[in-house]
C-alpha cells in the first residue's frame, strides 16, 4: 500500500464536480462500474441515501465512491441495507490500497450511523471485482440484485477491522451498478 498520510474523501461540490466526473477506470474495467457522471445523478435523485465522495490524496483525486444509507432494499419496506454503491479507482491509481480505504471509510460511517453490516454488488466472473471484496472480508449472501452477487461485510463481529481481514488483489472498481434491485 502507498496511500500517503493526506488520504481523504471530499464531498463532491461546485469546485471539484469536473475534477469528480474526470475519475476514470481502466478501459477492461467499464463493463464492471458506471461512470462518476451517473453515479451523480443517481445521487441526485436518492438524495437522503446515496453518499457520493471523491477520494483524494494529497492534492491528487485518485477515485471516487458512493455509499448508500437505509435504502429499502425490496422496496417494500422490509429490510434496510447501507453499502458500498460504486467505487472507481483511476486507471493510474490502482493498486496502491485506494479501494481498501474506500471501503473502510463506508464501514467507518455505517459504523457511525449504528449500523453493523455493509453490502455491495459485484459482477461474477474472472475480471470482475470478486477477489477484492472477498479478500476485505466480503462474504455472497446467497442473493443476486440486478444479475450481480450480493455481497455483505459483518462490522459488528468483534475486533473486525477492514485491514484486518487478509489482503485484497488489487482490482479496485466495484461492480456495484444498484445497491438494490429498485434502484438503476
Amino acid at each position: 500500500m502507498t496511500t500517503s498520510a493526506g488520504l481523504r474523501l471530499e464531498p463532491i461540490t461546485s469546485a471539484n464536480l469536473d475534477t469528480a466526473v474526470g475519475v476514470r477506470v481502466r478501459p477492461d474495467q467499464e463493463f464492471a462500474v458506471e461512470p462518476v457522471v451517473r453515479s451523480l445523478a443517481e445521487a441526485y435523485v436518492h438524495h437522503g441515501v446515496a453518499w457520493p465522495r471523491l477520494i483524494v490524496d494529497g492534492d491528487r483525486p485518485v477515485g471516487f465512491l458512493m455509499g448508500f444509507f437505509d435504502i429499502d432494499w425490496y422496496e417494500d419496506g422490509s429490510v434496510l441495507r447501507s453499502g458500498l454503491w460504486r467505487l472507481n479507482i483511476a486507471a493510474g491509481e490502482q493498486g496502491r490500497g485506494y479501494g481498501r480505504f474506500a471501503v473502510e471509510a463506508v464501514a467507518a460511517e455505517i459504523r457511525r450511523r449504528g449500523g453493523e453490516e455493509c453490502y455491495v454488488t459485484w459482477h461474477p466472473g474472472p475480471d470482475g471485482p470478486e477477489g477484492f471484496y472477498l479478500g476485505l472480508g466480503f462474504r455472497p449472501d446467497g442473493t443476486t440484485s440486478g444479475g450481480q452477487t450480493v455481497g455483505v461485510l459483518d462490522l459488528g463481529r468483534p475486533g473486525f477491522s477492514p485491514s484486518s481481514s487478509g489482503s485484497a488483489p488489487a482490482w479496485s472498481p466495484s461492480a456495484a451498478s444498484s445497491p438494490a434491485a429498485g434502484v438503476r
